[in-house]
């Protein structure tokens, strides 16, 4: 099987980054998939290009992408796609968006790229290799004190998860240094890869929300584990934690006591 480069995942999500930036501050006309969850022609756009690329240079690899679901069905080499993460930040003007692009191999990540177009940031990592911000290493904070650390999270759609996420929340920001909500998990995965901060919870996600960055985690340094701390994470129900090793004991455990998972 002839594996795709970390050039061409870079080049997918230029391409795509590239009618982001067009779009930008521009109306736009929204599908909704959910009362909180909705869709721009951007996305469908960028997503229509990825996917046009992919299946021109690898017709018979298989494609998981927010908008357009499975494409070309499941096989042993397959594609996951969010090509615009932080939609609503988009739609309002906000500069915190990402292109999310993972490529793996029966069922293990090897090539992942997380780019912002707003700033010219790729972030991106192939499997055994090292994770990289514009072709610099990068590694998580060594941050391991909860009170010292900067966290991040996202909110589910789910009114249940919410509420489990505010009881998570006011349990870590008595903690902790600070929390951030950016509206992008890409982005909130590579800035813990990168060490812009110290670590990242988030419930109830998507396959194509997590495949790049975890890759990108895993290969900067990053514990990539479930709430129960297993690494079933790439799995429903997409619950993700992360952080230095030593730092995400200490999560683990915050998330234990609060009685999210069983000890």
């Amino acid at each position: 099987m002839t594996q795709p480069s970390i050039d061409f995942v870079i080049q997918l999500c230029r391409q795509a980054g590239k009618i982001l930036l067009d779009g930008l501050d521009q109306p736009h006309t929204f599908t909704h998939k959910g009362p909180t969850d909705f869709a721009t022609e951007i996305d469908r756009q960028a997503e229509k290009a990825i996917i046009t690329a992919i299946l021109e240079a690898f017709p018979a690899h298989g494609i998981v992408a927010e908008e357009s679901g499975m494409v070309n069905g499941h096989h042993s080499a397959c594609w996951y796609i969010d090509p615009l993460d932080g939609t609503l930040n988009y739609a309002k003007g906000l500069p915190l968006f990402a292109v999310s692009i993972a490529y793996a191999e029966n069922g293990h990540m090897q090539l992942g790229c997380v780019y912002d177009p707003v700033r010219g940031e790729f972030f991106s990592a192939q499997a055994g290799q090292g994770a990289f911000l514009n072709g610099a290493s990068i590694r998580v904070s060594q941050t391991d004190e909860l009170l010292q650390a900067m966290l991040v999270t996202g909110f589910p759609h789910e009114a249940e998860k919410m509420d489990d996420n505010l009881r998570v929340f006011r349990r870590f920001i008595k903690k902790s240094r600070s929390i951030r909500r950016l509206g992008s998990a890409a982005l909130d995965q590579v800035y813990v890869a990168a060490g812009r901060l110290d670590g990242y919870w988030e419930m109830g996600l998507s396959p194509w929300d997590i495949a790049a960055g975890t890759l990108i985690l895993k290969e900067a340094g990053a514990k990539v584990t479930s709430f129960t701390g297993n690494g079933s994470y790439f799995a429903p129900p997409y619950d993700l934690l992360t952080a230095n090793p030593k730092l995400h004991k200490i999560l683990l455990d915050e998330l234990k006591n609060a009685e999210l998972i069983q000890p």
